[in-house]
């Protein structure tokens, strides 16, 4: 077993999600009952999301490809074997972390295309932050699977782009916020044609949950909790 390097605080609501769903997992994978309440072997480096989001903005992709990469030394650093970034949108620069990490990265874009892929998924429509939907890092991996993803347009992505910001970012679910969203994207997906929807943006799922459309859902931090956990147990 391996031990883990998680990139978190982008934002702090996702690293929860992801420090609870890898150690429910890997308690459900202990064949020893009696050790039910071990911890899987992890260590986190919070970044500060106002700082992300600023380099985002500013579209300062060397600056934002350096805060992850250093994040994933001072991870080394502390023992991690094998790293993940519990972030959609900071997988735009994935390629270019990965390519200067000392440790292997599981990147959730990918993962996230073999499952739907593996869903018999043909057209996805990519839900996320404004960065996330505009970045094209979708709808490039998807096809490589032969799989179609589309953005919704630009007025709707800057509709969405406003519910995760300031709220659903720190972990707060308005109502308001979820019925304008679920009314959304049953709108999207009809005028798409699409049979399923990414949830692109790691606090989504808050909002989403399963059987509230009448879609397949592709939770990318559960699918991308689930391929951590694969790759750190081996």
């Amino acid at each position: 077993m391996k031990k883990l390097g998680l990139v978190g605080g982008v934002g702090p609501a996702s690293t929860l999600e992801y420090y609870k769903g890898l150690n429910e997992g890997y308690q459900k994978s202990l064949a020893n009952p009696a050790k039910c309440g071990e911890n899987l072997p992890m260590v986190i480096d919070s970044l500060n999301l106002s700082v992300a989001y600023g380099l985002v903005e500013k579209k300062d992709w060397p600056n934002f490809t350096d805060l992850f990469v250093n994040s994933i030394s001072v991870l080394h650093s502390a023992g991690a074997e094998i790293a993940a970034i519990s972030a959609n949108t900071a997988h735009i620069v994935f390629d270019e972390v990965a390519a200067r990490s000392p440790i292997p990265l599981v990147g959730l874009v990918d993962e996230t295309c073999k499952y739907a892929k593996s869903q018999g998924c043909k057209k996805l429509i990519v839900l996320g932050t404004a960065f996330t939907m505009s970045s094209g890092m979708y709808e490039g991996k998807c096809a490589q699977y032969g799989i179609e993803a589309v953005a919704p347009n630009q007025a709707d992505q800057q509709a969405i782009h406003n519910i995760i910001f300031p709220n659903l970012a720190a972990g707060i679910v308005v109502e308001e916020d979820k019925a304008a969203m679920l009314e959304m994207t049953k709108r999207i997906l009809a005028e798409q044609g699409a049979d399923a929807i990414i949830l692109g943006c790691t606090e989504l799922p808050l909002i989403i949950k399963p059987g509230e459309l009448d879609t397949v859902l592709l939770d990318t931090t559960k699918i991308h909790i689930e391929a951590i956990l694969s790759q750190v147990l081996g």
